[in-house]
């Protein structure tokens, strides 16, 4: 059995490396051409890690760094998904200047020292499954 101590240093590692994942795909996404309008956007229903601009399409990002594609896609369930659209419409929401932008919802794989992943339209608020 882990130690609380261990338990809460495996967190700590593992929050600097979602963190640290969040930063090298919003500096990835300004390589492609987006401007980051917020990293980390907090608001009262939940969390978007990375919220970015290109043209007239508002990318909300979800980060998550996993050994493979596969546990990136399986790490955000239909519920999380569900929390991300109600934080980008709560942080849209004070934004009238995006008011006229479509909205995407994104995920960025981090797998270790393999390039990013980013996976375009990876989910939509009105699919049944996802």
């Amino acid at each position: 059995m882990m130690k609380r101590a261990d338990a809460s240093q495996t967190r700590r590692r593992r929050e600097r490396e979602g963190r640290l994942a969040e930063r090298v795909a919003a500096l990835w996404l300004v390589l492609k051409g987006y401007q980051i309008l917020a990293l980390r956007a907090r608001t009262p229903v939940g969390e978007v890690d990375v919220i970015a601009k290109k043209g007239r399409l508002l990318a909300f990002v979800e980060v998550k760094a996993r050994a493979t594609l596969d546990d990136a896609l399986q790490a955000v369930t239909p519920k999380a998904w569900a929390r991300i659209a109600q934080a980008a419409a709560v942080w849209t929401a004070r934004r009238s200047d995006l008011s006229d932008c479509d909205w995407r919802y994104d995920l960025i794989a981090a797998r270790g020292v393999r390039p990013l992943a980013h996976i375009r339209d990876a989910w939509r608020p009105d699919a049944d499954a996802w």
